[in-house]
């Protein structure tokens, strides 16, 4: 070995020595390492330990140590936020009773203190991270994926400021300079609860860029009402865009929707109660999903998801501006949120009230729910209310209703004629028979559409009443005679069983019952005025007693409130019927036509009829002309 091979192996191995050394591993770099390696390691042993469980016994100690390791690889950066207290904080004001959860930093249980569920317990909303969780998701700088229900945030001292409502701030903090602040404004008096996430210094915690976060909010709806097939009617998921349309998801089967543009809130809705989460400054995107629960007997009606964005800014400068409603679906609670504010920032939550479409809403909003609120603040019997209402519906709608009588009167005084020109003119020349059955009821001045006009005019307000009816949080848990709550189905001992009958269930609804017998002696009476027994006629007759058949099948499970008040509207109907036969004869009611007959002018065709009568003219011919056509043949 010669002199220059000896020194390159000194100076390689010099080297070698020197890169070892300048590049040692700091006392932190080598207690990390070991940290992870132990991580590592302890998380195979633990794997081994519980599939070893039934044959080697495990120490509480070995376990815990594991689970820490575990978490600790897991959250990174946020390590410090992976345990914590698990006490909860309780807040009540005059309205709620509120829990918030440590864990996630969330409402964990909520309960509106004045109303119980129909068997005489607390009505709370949910209970527990099972049945209401909010996660938002967080990807770190140190590329982890987590989600803040499951680190662990730190209540702060509770406060009150200027105004009386309580401060409540939990905080997600991994070093002392930085943290998250989740901070609810909870007032005395209120439903609404102020929702803030606050970030201080948590720039270098999140990847460069970030503006928004994503978030899972995941609610269970209870059953609290008596009828559970009516309160599964009107559970729904409801969310609104920022231009106030409305939409919700179906609520007779399972559905998702997707949402792309931006959304003003979300409502976990049930037939009276609601949770609610708005953005100030609107949701971007949003994902919902509503499942039912098709076990009769789960305290479960229906669970909805909803996966959405906020916008957050890790430095603090804008905060991340929610809202928070557990609130009961009042159509005047729900439009007192309004009070107050711009056109722009009111967030329309009485819209969660199903009053049907634009024309029976309006009816509803400026008629129905204002006569309702003004009966009810001097009264508080809720099943006389009703009687009322619908005393002063027949009166407004009594010149209507005697129009329409009156239309149908004249055209049964003047079916002799008809039948008369029916029989004079044969059924093949169908044209010219009714040319001259219009004729006549020109010459006496009847439109055989007379009764049909005051009949729609009346439609608005029928609708409105049977949309807003089911819907009136006025009557839940008001009794009225055997009714004990006019919001659901009434019962009696005698007409409740235990097995499910097809088509009716397990009970009658005794109004439902009244509703019915009361309707088929007004399609009696109706049937009765109305002459004629051809096979079509006794067709007709046949299929008007069996709708009311039919709708007591459709109304045994709605509101007793709805039902009552349609027996109530149609024995007052009944009565009027025959008020109206009382005053008007009908042989002085065609004494009248006879003599209009007689003296009226003979009344200007419309353009209308005198083109159909020209068109009928022109069939005829073209009949005529191809009858004698064949007849060459």
């Amino acid at each position: 070995m010669n002199k220059q091979t000896v020194i390159g192996i000194i100076l390689i191995v010099a080297i070698f020595i020197g890169f070892q050394y300048f590049n040692k591993p700091s006392k932190e770099q080598i207690a990390e390492r070991q940290r992870i390696n132990d991580s590592i390691k302890n998380a195979q042993t633990e794997q081994q330990l519980a599939i070893q469980q039934q044959v080697t016994p495990t120490s509480d100690t070995t376990r815990i140590v594991a689970s820490d390791s575990l978490r600790e690889a897991h959250f990174g950066i946020f390590a410090k936020a992976a345990k914590g207290d698990t006490a909860q904080i309780t807040i009540e004001t005059e309205l709620l009773k509120l829990r918030f959860s440590p864990k996630g930093g969330f409402v964990s249980y909520a309960e509106l203190k004045n109303y119980k569920t129909y068997d005489k317990k607390p009505l709370v909303l949910f209970e527990g991270e099972s049945e209401n969780s909010f996660g938002i998701t967080m990807q770190t700088s140190d590329n982890r994926v987590l989600t803040t229900n499951e680190v662990y945030f730190v209540p702060q001292p509770i406060t009150k400021d200027g105004n009386g409502n309580t401060i409540l701030t939990l905080r997600l903090q991994p070093e002392t300079d930085s943290y998250i602040d989740f901070i609810y404004k909870i007032p005395q008096n209120s439903y609404c609860v102020d929702f803030d996430i606050v970030a201080h210094n948590m720039q270098s915690y999140f990847p460069p860029m970030t503006n928004r976060l994503d978030f899972t909010w995941n609610t269970k709806i209870r059953q609290q009402e008596l009828g559970r097939k009516t309160e599964n009617r009107y559970a729904t998921l409801n969310y609104m865009y920022t231009d106030n349309d409305i939409e919700r998801l179906k609520e007779g089967k399972n559905d998702a929707k997707s949402a792309s543009t931006p959304t003003k809130w979300f409502a976990a809705k049930d037939h009276f109660f609601s949770t609610i989460l708005m953005s100030k400054t609107g949701f971007a995107t949003a994902n919902l999903s509503s499942e039912i629960y098709s076990d009769e007997n789960s305290k479960y009606l229906k669970n909805y998801t909803v996966h959405s964005v906020i916008n957050f800014d890790a430095t603090g400068n804008k905060p991340t501006n929610l809202q928070l409603y557990f609130v009961p679906n009042q159509y005047k609670v729900l439009a007192g949120f309004n009070d107050g504010l711009d056109k722009a920032q009111r967030p329309n939550l009485q819209e969660l009230i199903p009053l049907g479409w634009t024309l029976f809403r309006w009816v509803n909003k400026y008629a129905i729910i204002p006569l309702f609120n003004l009966l009810g603040s001097f009264m508080s019997s809720w099943g006389l209310i009703i009687l009322i209402v619908t005393v002063i519906i027949k009166i407004v709608l009594l010149p209507l209703t005697f129009k329409s009588y009156m239309s149908s009167a004249k055209m049964r005084v003047l079916k002799p004629q008809v039948d008369a020109i029916n029989e004079r003119i044969p059924a093949d020349k169908m044209m010219e028979r009714q040319q001259a059955q219009m004729s006549l009821y020109r010459s006496v001045g009847v439109s055989p559409m007379g009764g049909c006009l005051p009949m729609i005019l009346q439609m608005p307000i029928l609708v409105a009443v049977f949309m807003y009816l089911p819907s009136a949080f006025e009557l839940r848990q008001q009794s009225f005679l055997w009714a004990t709550d006019l919001s659901t189905f009434d019962t009696l001992p005698f007409l409740t069983w235990n097995t499910a009958i097809p088509f009716i269930g397990k009970h009658i609804s005794l109004f439902c019952l009244l509703m019915t017998i009361t309707n088929v002696i007004y399609t009696k009476v109706n049937m009765a005025a109305t002459a004629g027994s051809n096979q079509q006629m006794a067709m007709m007759k046949w299929m008007m007693y069996l709708m009311p058949l039919m709708f007591f099948f459709i109304f045994n499970e709605y509101a007793s409130g709805l039902t009552y008040y349609y027996f109530v509207s149609l024995l007052l109907t009944v009565l009027q019927t025959y008020l109206f036969r009382l005053f008007v004869n009908d042989q002085k009611l065609l004494q009248q036509l006879e003599l209009a007959k007689q003296t009226k002018k003979p009344a200007k065709k419309s353009g209308f009829m005198a083109r159909l009568e020209e068109a009928q003219k022109m069939q005829q011919k073209r009949l005529r002309e191809q009858q004698n056509a064949r007849r060459k043949r």
